[in-house]
């Protein structure tokens, strides 16, 4: 099955079919897209751990799974040499095959769901700083004391006061 779409930035993709409910994958998947990777995988464990839920439910089975998920994604965008830091979750949830149990005397018995889960982990948002570097702010480059200010005009003024007349 093909992915949902191709980002034009640097990215990991992992794609996974695991035996859970299609409609919980996507309500953890929809919770979670678009986060950065710390936050994705903070708020998949809270969930899995019983600290948080969504609306009063846990979605354990789908979270376990979802976990490990992200987890293969994650090494697979370190293996491409990927800045972990950057790196935002991409996770959707599609239907995958119907099984059906076939029971004795010739009856059906229980469908067995399949759900296929996408992750990507795209590169984007904020370089990370490295240690000991400085960022020069705008403003305090822009900044002069007001007793400069006040010097720097008298001496145009006086400069131009003697440039008419004639001195």
């Amino acid at each position: 099955m093909p992915y949902t779409f191709v980002p034009k930035q640097k990215h990991a993709k992992a794609y996974i079919m695991y035996p859970i409910s299609t409609k919980s994958a996507m309500v953890v998947c929809n919770v979670v897209k678009k986060k950065p990777l710390v936050r994705a995988k903070r708020l998949l464990e809270d969930l899995h751990a019983q600290r948080r839920s969504l609306e009063g439910k846990y979605y354990s089975k789908a979270v376990e799974h979802m976990i490990e998920a992200l987890k293969s994604c994650e090494k697979n965008a370190e293996a491409l040499g990927l800045d972990t830091g950057r790196l935002m979750v991409h996770m959707s949830a599609h239907h995958g095959p119907i099984m059906r149990r076939k029971r004795r005397k010739g009856s059906w018995g229980n469908r067995l769901k399949r759900t296929y889960i996408e992750v990507m982990l795209i590169e984007s948002g904020k370089e990370a700083k490295a240690k000991g570097q400085k960022t020069k702010n705008k403003n305090e480059i822009q900044k002069v004391p007001a007793k400069e200010k006040a010097g720097h005009i008298e001496k145009k003024k006086a400069e131009s006061e003697k440039e008419k007349t004639g001195d």
